[in-house]
């Protein structure tokens, strides 16, 4: 067991998702039902950043852009480095499929998008590449949701939340998926196993490969080895814990900033968790 600090850095009426952190070091967050994502900055002042219908996962570009996953306009919104709306990346189809609830996204090095939409028994993980082209990379998953790569890129995770398990994909360029999903790991449950107190949310991979997950229902963070090997887990005291994102990573500790809440819509809050190696 390794030792751990969480602290809270604010409750909120309503639940929280999207944890990011842009390149002068500010927090932001989105808050759903709410229809907003907010900003932490670097002295602890809270902001509302932007507005939207329900922004959940979100990415923050090289250029300040930020991109939101918005179930309710089924697509991917996107807004500019001051927070004003600026059209869609994808809108209610990808690769030729609809697109039906967009929760979380990734970009990789080269600035591709993939991002899941969460279906029951359907759910599917898109691609969008940085020239435009568009791929279905996997589907049939029972409510495909958190999203994170390998270091080296060749292995995408999926939460599949309703099978409480980690799937991986093997990658044979961008985009394009070399064999079906495997699964990667299966994660510790409740008693007596209902599925809606189990539920794998966001995902996070540090520096050497390990795989953070947030544990919805569990109210925790996972940690798995690159092999799928449960190595510890952390209470975060957020008995819906949704998602997380690295701060800092150094020799000696990593720092995490996590959302998540109490109940849906709401109370809610963002956490920053602080890890010792």
């Amino acid at each position: 067991m390794k030792n751990y600090a969480v602290k809270k850095l604010i409750d909120l009426p309503f639940y929280t998702e999207g944890p990011s952190v842009d390149q002068d070091g500010n927090f932001f967050f989105s808050a759903l039902t709410a229809g907003f994502a907010g900003k932490i900055d670097k002295e602890g002042k809270y902001t509302k950043w932007a507005t939207g219908s329900c922004p959940n996962g979100q990415v923050i570009l090289p250029d300040h852009a930020h991109w939101f996953c918005d179930s309710q306009q089924a697509g991917i919104s996107r807004y500019d480095a001051l927070g004003n709306f600026m059209g869609y990346v994808i809108q209610y189809q990808c690769a030729g499929f609809a697109v039906s609830s967009p929760n979380d996204l990734i970009l990789d090095k080269h600035q591709n998008l993939y991002f899941t939409d969460s279906v029951r028994h359907e759910g599917k993980v898109f691609f969008k590449g940085h020239d435009g082209k568009e791929f279905l990379v996997a589907g049939n998953i029972d409510y495909a949701n958190g999203l994170a790569l390998s270091p080296d890129e060749n292995y995408l995770y999926v939460a599949e939340s309703y099978q409480n398990r980690i799937l991986v994909i093997e990658l044979s360029e961008p985009g394009i998926a070399k064999n079906k999903p495997g699964v990667f790991a299966r994660l510790p449950s409740h008693l007596p196993g209902k599925k809606t107190d189990n539920l794998p949310d966001g995902l996070a991979v540090d520096a050497d490969g390990k795989l953070w997950v947030a544990h919805y229902g569990m109210g925790a963070i996972q940690i798995l080895s690159s092999g799928g090997d449960l190595l510890f887990t952390i209470d975060t005291g957020l008995p819906l814990t949704s998602n997380l994102c690295f701060v800092e990573e150094t020799s000696s500790c990593q720092i995490l900033l996590v959302t998540g809440g109490y109940d849906e819509p709401g109370p809610g809050a963002v956490l920053l968790i602080t890890v010792d190696q």
